[in-house]
This record gives structure tokens, C-alpha cells and sequence, in this order.
């Protein structure tokens, strides 16, 4: 008689959570599609990971160009350079994992169809393959901190909470995105705009100090803006997030990631039929 064991895959009945003990049994695949996806990127490229480097800084140039000088930093103890470039260094990684993360499901469609894995694994592998460039860019970050006179010590390992933060937010909105955009195809092509208009929303290039005191609570309910100036307090004088935002921020973090958690469950037993 076999004694071969035989595993009966059936969609969830009800509002259920990513199984995160079975994530955790493919996470061979998880790193596989990551590194997948950074080779994809960098393939025939002509300045490879220099890009990580090349588009905050330039957009720190051009910020500093127009807006240095208009917006006053009074208080805020760093130059607007450094204000700027730490601010886009963090965004540049999140928009990038989340415009990957919601296209995810879409562009790996024959692992949906023809085999089975945990379906969040593919946003997922989004948000991890862009660490990379964030490693790069931080690198490059710490050497124009030294210039400015902000040598790297102990305290610069706050860091790495709020780049886990930022990975966190952008897989919580990932699994929302990508498992609508399965469904509906124009969610890829309004993520862009959406990210756009964030950017904005966001005090990456201006400090929360220009905006009047009733405008500051709102800020604090987008998560970036925790996770940004938390990022600038790690590494410089700047001053830490004030806990009621820190904690309003956080909790946004979480809604994130247990609804999306639920919602892409709910939604995946018809990712294979619809794509």
C-alpha cells in the first residue's frame, strides 16, 4: 500500500488570512523571483545599478535648484540638499516596489494558470527585488552624509525599521493593487498617477513645518510621512515624529497589511479564470 500523502488544494470559504507558514515553506521561490526580477531589470542595461543612484540624485538637483531657496528650513538643523535627497532616497524604493508589486499577478500569469504556489508570493518578490537599488542608494547616501559632516555611526541602524516600514506599506498596498488589477487592467496604468499625486502629498521635498498646524494630523495619516522624517531622524539632527503621528502612521501600516492580507486571500481562488 503507498504511503504517498496527497494535498487537496480548495479556495477559502470565508475571510481568510495569507497562510504565512506556507510562505514561509516557498521561500526558495520568493527569493528565486526576486533575483529574477532584478536581473530583468538591469538586463542590456547601459548604467545597470548606477540608475539606483542616478534618479534621486538628479531629482535632489533639480529640487534644490527650484526650491531651495523658496522654501525655508528654519529649524530644521540640516541643508535642504540633504533634506531632500534623504526624503527621495526611501519614496524612490516604495514607489518602485509598488508599481511592481501591483503589476505582479498580470505579468506572471503562467505560474497562476499552470502550477500552483502561495499567489502572494508574486507582490511580494516585487517589493524585495527593489531592496537592491535601496541597499545602493543608502550606500551612496551615508557617503554624502559624510560630507556634510554626518559620519555614520550606531545610531544610523535606526534605519533599517523604517525601510522595513516602507517594505511593509508597499506590500500592504501591493496585495490590494495587484489582486484588483487582475480583475481590472486600468489599475495598472492608474497606479503611476496615483504614486504621482502621493509624492506630493508627502513632505519628501518640503519639510510638515511650512504647513499650517490643522493640515499636520492629515499628513500623519499617510504612512510615508512617519516612515520619511523617521528615516531623516535616524541619520541626522532631525527632529523625531511626533508620537500621536508615529502612531497614527503605524496603525495605517497595519490596516494595510491585515486587509490586504484578507482581501487578496478572498480574491485568489479567481486570479487563475480571470487572467
Amino acid at each position: 500500500m503507498s504511503n504517498r500523502s496527497i494535498t487537496v488544494i480548495e479556495p477559502p470559504k470565508g475571510w481568510e488570512a495569507i497562510d504565512l507558514r506556507e510562505l514561509w515553506q516557498y521561500r526558495e521561490l520568493l527569493y528565486f523571483l526576486a533575483w529574477r526580477d532584478i536581473k530583468v531589470r538591469y538586463k542590456q542595461s547601459f548604467l545597470g545599478i548606477a540608475w539606483a543612484i542616478l534618479q534621486p540624485f538628479v531629482t535632489m538637483v533639480v529640487f534644490t535648484l527650484i526650491f531651495g531657496r523658496m522654501i525655508k528650513m528654519e529649524g530644521e538643523q540640516i541643508p535642504y540638499s540633504i533634506f531632500a535627497f534623504i526624503g527621495l532616497v526611501i519614496w524612490t524604493y516604495f514607489s518602485r516596489a509598488l508599481g511592481t508589486s501591483t503589476l505582479s499577478l498580470v505579468a506572471n500569469s503562467p505560474l497562476l494558470t499552470k502550477i500552483y504556489t502561495p499567489r502572494a508570493i508574486l507582490p511580494i518578490s516585487g517589493s524585495l527585488a527593489a531592496l537592491v537599488d535601496l541597499v545602493v542608494s543608502v550606500i551612496f547616501m551615508l557617503g554624502l552624509l559624510a560630507l556634510y559632516g554626518y559620519y555614520p555611526n550606531w545610531g544610523f541602524l535606526w534605519m533599517l525599521p523604517f525601510c522595513l516600514l516602507a517594505m511593509l506599506t508597499a506590500v500592504g498596498c501591493g496585495l490590494w493593487l495587484s489582486a484588483i488589477n487582475v480583475r481590472y487592467r486600468d489599475i495598472g496604468q492608474i497606479v503611476p498617477f496615483v504614486i504621482q499625486i502621493w509624492f506630493f502629498l508627502t513632505p519628501i521635498v518640503y519639510p510638515l513645518s511650512v504647513l499650517g498646524e490643522k493640515w499636520r494630523f492629515l499628513f500623519w495619516l499617510n504612512p510615508m510621512t512617519f516612515i520619511i522624517d523617521g528615516f531623516r531622524w535616524a541619520v541626522t539632527d532631525y527632529p523625531f515624529p511626533p508620537l500621536g503621528g508615529a502612531a497614527a502612521s503605524l496603525l495605517i501600516v497595519a490596516f494595510l497589511l491585515v486587509s490586504g492580507s484578507y482581501y487578496f486571500r478572498r480574491m485568489e481562488s479567481s486570479f487563475a479564470d480571470v487572467v
